[in-house]
């Protein structure tokens, strides 16, 4: 689980740098996607570990926190290309 979290955590940044260079706008939004993707399967590890015990409460809740924030600004910044 732990691989995971950081393949798809990490993947995140990455994906929003590729976005920031991005060749057209549509390759911007694409390359967003793919982020908000990524974000919202490292929610969903988060909330396995934590539900599995692996991750306690008060490390959890930040995390988890900073991860949905995330989510909300990347979901913002999708919604303006509709």
């Amino acid at each position: 689980m732990s691989k995971q979290i950081l393949r798809c955590g990490t993947s995140i940044g990455a994906n929003v740098k590729e976005a920031i260079r991005g060749q057209s706008k549509p390759d911007f939004y694409s390359k967003l996607g793919i982020a908000l993707k990524e974000a919202s399967e490292t929610e969903y590890w988060l909330e396995l570990l934590h539900e599995s015990g692996y991750i306690e409460t008060k490390h959890f809740s930040g995390i988890y926190a900073d991860c949905q924030k995330l989510i909300r600004i990347l979901i913002s910044i999708c919604k303006t290309n509709q």
